[in-house]
């Protein structure tokens, strides 16, 4: 029979690339990784992995069996979340990930209300902006990833349940001294001559396909996935930047000038689980309280 704490064993090894590596990642020995996927080759009674000098590589059978661990662990967690549940425990864990903007607005607000609602489910957090959070989720390391996409795209999404949450509008932002900082309303062409600095690899991605659309091609100075680091740049009047509405809500942006873009450009905020976990009370509940906070 195929163990549980075995596959979680054979998926850290698949990730790491040796014994050594997979039981600092588990904080166990490496003889007592070994000991696990001697066992757990011996109940699939094929090998699993070869070993070449330090490294070890997954046979096909080991492939197959990684393939299917992930889905396997998060059913294995659903079921006894559930029953955990059900039996009056009263108890849940929830390990949330999210992009640093949604951090630090909505999920202060959401787990705020989740912790007096239900005192009893512990909630962990990290930090990891898409598509990082979301192969998070489905290689098992979260049960909940607050997410972002552009024009209603990422179909990759398919196989994932999808709590939509808010859309969050791009704003321009200039120097205070600029010639377009007391603008209603500025165009993206109308900066088309400006240094820029951009966000995270997504949003870049995002604002030099918007720019390539008014007609130019930005020239990005700067680059930095700190959002109070792309305020700063701006204060400092080293170029122009455009940022989610969600981004400055938790920062002032000293030196600098919000302007509205238009046409208007937008992100859908959303929360994602797999369709196993949704089920679960503790992830449920999460998935409500963060819309809660978004409706807000």
């Amino acid at each position: 029979m195929i163990e549980a704490r075995h596959l979680r064993v054979l998926r850290a090894v698949a990730a790491a690339g040796s014994f050594s590596a997979a039981a600092r990642s588990l904080g166990c020995t490496q003889p007592a990784v070994s000991q696990q996927m001697k066992a757990l080759e011996a109940s699939a009674g094929t090998p699993l992995l070869i070993r070449t000098g330090r490294e070890m590589r997954l046979t096909q059978a080991g492939e197959a069996l990684v393939r299917h661990a992930s889905g396997i662990l998060a059913g294995l967690t659903a079921a006894e979340e559930e029953i955990a549940a059900i039996a009056g425990l009263r108890a849940g864990r929830v390990r949330l990930v999210s992009f640093p903007s949604g951090s630090s607005t909505l999920v202060p607000t959401a787990l705020a209300a989740l912790r007096a609602a239900h005192p009893g489910t512990r909630v962990s957090l990290v930090e990891a902006e898409p598509p990082r959070s979301v192969e998070m989720l489905r290689g098992g390391d979260c049960d909940v990833a607050l997410a972002f996409r552009y024009d209603g795209g990422e179909a990759e999404w398919d196989d994932l349940v999808v709590r939509p949450l808010l859309t969050d509008r791009l704003v321009g932002l200039v120097p205070e001294g600029h010639r377009l900082a007391a603008s209603a309303t500025v165009t993206v062409a109308d900066l088309a001559e400006e240094p820029w600095i951009a966000g995270c690899p997504r949003c870049r991605r995002q604002l030099v396909e918007v720019c390539e659309k008014a007609g130019f091609t930005p020239r990005i100075d700067f680059a930095t996935d700190d959002y109070p680091a792309v305020i700063g740049l701006v204060g400092a009047g080293l170029g122009v930047a455009v940022l989610p509405e969600l981004a400055l809500e938790s920062v002032r942006p000293k030196g600098a000038r919000t302007v509205t873009v238009v046409p208007a450009v937008e992100r859908e905020i959303v929360a994602l689980t797999l369709p196993d976990l949704a089920q679960v009370p503790a992830v449920s509940a999460t998935l409500d309280r963060l819309a809660l906070a978004a409706a807000r």
